[in-house]
């Protein structure tokens, strides 16, 4: 399989990962989808680089995760923006799923980045040996942060 057919491939099955871990660092869609490419060229620049030691999907959140950081520093370096409000309601139900939802997403928004990408993939179903291997920790610091960071949500 040629490398192009091959990276299409795995952008085609990961790419509902890839968006998720966009989408925690920025509600806006026009820099989602900037998050979105900036991470497939980083995934095609390190394609080659990849030793299979882990999952193909662990090396893609890391990209996709290390990407999102990455911008997030660099915008906290420039001048604020001011977004452009399109009064576009994303959550237009008011059942009690919906609210639970909103309420759960605007606590884990005020979350910092790294508790945020460590709520995201443990919601996505990630095991923690998993998230330690994206994260670079062992997966009982993982339990330990995770423990934490409910007791944030909590209060």
């Amino acid at each position: 399989m040629k490398q192009e057919e091959y990276f299409t491939q795995l952008v085609r099955e990961n790419k509902s990962t890839i968006y998720t871990v966009c989408y925690m660092f920025s509600k806006d869609e026009d820099e989602v989808n900037d998050l979105f490419q900036e991470t497939l060229i980083n995934m095609w620049k390190g394609i080659d680089s990849f030793r299979e030691e882990s999952k193909i999907s662990t090396w893609i959140y890391r990209v996709a995760l290390n990407t999102c950081l990455l911008q997030e520093r660099k915008k906290k370096k420039e001048v604020k923006k001011v977004p452009l409000n399109m009064n576009v309601n994303f959550f237009k139900d008011n059942d009690p799923d919906s609210t639970q939802v909103r309420i759960l997403h605007q606590r884990i928004g005020k979350l910092g980045l790294v508790d945020r990408a460590l709520v995201m993939m443990w919601l996505e179903g990630m095991s923690y040996d998993e998230i330690g291997a994206v994260m670079g920790i062992t997966p009982q610091n993982v339990g330990v942060k995770l423990f934490r960071i409910k007791e944030k949500l909590k209060s």
